[in-house]
């Protein structure tokens, strides 16, 4: 698609180009024993100097040595990036699943900000932002032109401070004010109910440290109230990823013990590993297994993992294992297709590197980097068709992506400029959805698997895998070949 169309895809506010790295921390920074390459070196200080000497205006000494670094960084792959002391805090806070700002998650429209949907029992949610709303300005500061990441970073301020909102709201014939103060949002990423009798929805909107805690005492209480669950619906669309302990243990809840969940393979030895459905894999800082209490029927519960291409990273791991177990029928869109590890390496207090450490692989050794998941069932967001999902970024689309050892599968859409303006058109008529609500395509048509009914398939011309039963069949695990490099430092 041309990169006009690049800014259609959800994000919620904080994510960083629609997908949060799957994370693995380290607060030491491990010393290289190679050789520094000293004439390079030498000319990065020849550079400095003559900068500090002969630029137009003073520049800091401080600012120079970060910027260096983060163009370093930078130019490795577009998940590797040198966090400052702003966006280091930032990023520990999204992990933790809170932050400060106003609560909304929101996408590009048209050059504006367009409200995907208010966070529950935020500030903006009682100030009445609505799903759909375009944010013009923000206090004196028009929106257009300006990149989403530019906008959430003016969104965000600290605790108490006040921000005015510009509205425009469709059949509204006047610009809407809307004063907001700022304050602490806690971010839910577990909901869970009862769709119908008989059918539950689980829905994971990313990755975080309280996520599996939160999953584990919401499916607790879903079963307590509902013993007689007949199929339960998981569902990852628009899930960027987090950290890869809570996707380990969304895939155990589901998985026999013991079960090969990923494994991941680089550079180091450390990054070298298979992760196994076992507590000390996705324990959290409190220790114990929240997985312990939660009913043995979740283990062979029918069930079906809905994704779109939205769905990147630690989602991409848990609907991997899934499907290569064939415990679960996985529905919706090829996945974004994100298969690599970002390790934090901590370079003081307050700043720190996020660099790619390795790739990952599904139980079989499919490798997700580039290509994503491909469903069992292709199923399009609406009965109209897949425009917006259509419009999405994927991985294979970022500059200077990695690769994974084969040619990337190519995305289920097509690139011909008539089809691209159909796209545009069908997503502009399109409502934003509301996962779990009453006219959730993908989510009926998941309920009529369970029941045996008709499912209405993709529309886009492509050939349907064959349909896999759900009876766990663990295939044993293919570790992939290391290269030379690797297997020498082994």
């Amino acid at each position: 698609m041309g990169n006009k169309f690049k800014s259609i895809g959800l994000i919620g506010l904080g994510m960083v180009a629609g997908v949060a790295a799957s994370m693995q921390f380290s607060a030491v920074a491990q010393k290289s024993g190679a050789p520094l390459p000293l004439e390079e070196l030498r000319q990065l200080s020849d550079v400095f100097g003559l900068i500090k000497s002969d630029y137009v205006e003073q520049v800091d000494d401080k600012k120079l040595v970060q910027d260096a670094i983060a163009g370093m960084v930078a130019s490795l792959d577009p998940h590797s990036v040198y966090l400052d002391k702003k966006a280091f805090k930032e990023m520990r806070e999204s992990v933790a699943g809170k932050f400060v700002g106003i609560g909304i998650e929101v996408g590009m429209e048209d050059g504006y900000v367009k409200v995907v949907s208010p966070i529950e029992d935020s500030p903006a949610f009682r100030a009445g932002i609505k799903a759909g709303d375009l944010i013009t300005r923000l206090d004196n500061t028009p929106l257009k032109g300006l990149s989403l990441d530019e906008a959430i970073k003016k969104m965000r301020g600290d605790p108490k401070s006040k921000v005015t909102l510009t509205i425009s709201r469709k059949n509204e014939d006047k610009p809407l004010i809307f004063p907001i103060v700022r304050e602490e949002i806690h971010v839910h990423s577990v909901k869970a109910k009862m769709i119908e009798p008989g059918y539950a929805w689980l829905r994971i909107s990313q990755f975080q440290e309280p996520t599996l805690d939160d999953m584990a005492r919401k499916l607790g209480k879903l079963y307590a109230d509902n013993p007689n669950i007949k199929g339960l619906v998981l569902d990852l669309r628009n899930d960027p990823g987090g950290v890869v302990p809570g996707a380990i243990g969304v895939s155990a809840a589901f998985l026999p013990k013991d079960s090969v969940v990923v494994s991941t393979n680089g550079q180091l030895i450390d990054s070298q590993q298979t992760f196994y459905a076992r507590p000390e894999y996705y324990s959290g800082r409190s220790g114990g297994d929240p997985l312990s209490k939660l009913p043995a029927a979740l283990k062979t519960v029918p069930m079906v993992v809905l994704v779109n291409g939205g769905s990147a990273s630690a989602s991409e791991i848990v609907a991997g294992a899934l499907q290569d177990y064939k415990r679960a029928i996985v529905m919706g869109s090829q996945t974004f297709g994100k298969g690599s590890v970002q390790t934090l390496r901590q370079l003081t207090a307050d700043t720190a590197v996020k660099l790619t450490t390795a790739r990952y692989y599904t139980p079989n050794g499919r490798a997700i980097q580039a290509k994503g998941i491909v469903p069992d069932i292709l199923v399009d967001e609406t009965a109209e068709g897949d425009a917006l999902n259509a419009l999405r970024v994927r991985e294979s689309d970022l500059d200077k992506h990695l690769s994974n050892g084969e040619e990337a599968a190519p995305a289920n859409r097509r690139d011909e400029l008539e089809e691209e303006q159909r796209l545009i058109a069908l997503a502009k008529t399109q409502k934003p959805i509301e996962f779990g609500g009453k006219d959730d395509f993908q989510l009926a048509q998941a309920l009529n698997h369970f029941k045996g009914l008709p499912v209405k398939l993709a529309k886009a011309e492509v050939q349907q895998p064959p349909v896999v039963d759900l009876k766990p069949e663990p295939k044993p695990v293919q570790m992939p070949k290391l290269d030379d490099k690797a297997a020498a430092k082994k």
